[in-house]
């Protein structure tokens, strides 16, 4: 992390200052598993506070409180409403399961396949985009290299950092964030520190 942090603050005396502000790096980590990316699913476009209460209802309704596809698929679509979740994000994590249970997505194959196989993979899924594969890739498997371009946190701690009109668009992002590579994914967490917020999945 040392060589990482030498690296973004001599390329880029921009980022340089937030790394110095914001202080040492503290990446909290889920493990790479299919819980974690439900968990990721009920957050989706949600606060904080009301996400953790529906996962935690459907964690309960578990037996064991184990977050597993078989566990999943027992439970009915209507129960699943009835803990707070939408139609939507029931359809997407049953079919999640679904798929896994298929070995359509093997959470064991996914911490060896590469960065855009773990996309492809998970955007096969309903409702799983590409944001929401590439918070997998930094948060679940510490991928080291991810630009989330379409991440509305990483736009705007650009735009404040950079002093740019607007927020930016993907190739200006792509254009900043050149010298930062390959370490961009921890770039991005001092990014989404310097707006006092932490995206997490």
């Amino acid at each position: 992390m040392r060589h990482a942090l030498i690296h973004l603050q001599s390329a880029d005396p921009v980022l340089g200052r937030i790394i110095e502000r914001v202080g040492p790096y503290r990446l909290e980590s889920r493990p790479p598993t299919f819980e974690t990316l439900v968990r990721s699913i009920v957050f989706q476009q949600l606060s904080g506070k009301v996400a953790r209460v529906i996962f935690a209802r459907l964690r309960d309704a578990m037996p064991a409180g184990e977050v597993t596809p078989e566990n999943v698929l027992r439970l009915r679509s209507d129960r699943m409403r009835r803990l707070g979740l939408s139609a939507q994000k029931t359809q997407y994590i049953r079919d999640l399961a679904r798929r896994t249970n298929r070995g359509q997505v093997d959470f064991t194959a996914l911490p060896h396949a590469a960065d855009e196989q773990v996309i492809a993979a998970l955007t096969e899924v309903k409702g799983i985009g590409v944001w929401t594969a590439q918070m997998f890739l930094i948060f679940a498997l510490a991928r080291p290299d991810v630009l989330p371009t379409g991440d509305l946190g990483i736009r705007k701690a650009m735009q404040i950092a950079y002093n740019l009109s607007e927020l930016p668009k993907p190739d200006t992002m792509e254009s900043l964030a050149a010298s930062w590579r390959p370490y961009c994914s921890i770039a991005c967490w001092y990014l989404w520190r310097s707006l006092d917020g932490i995206a997490g999945i």
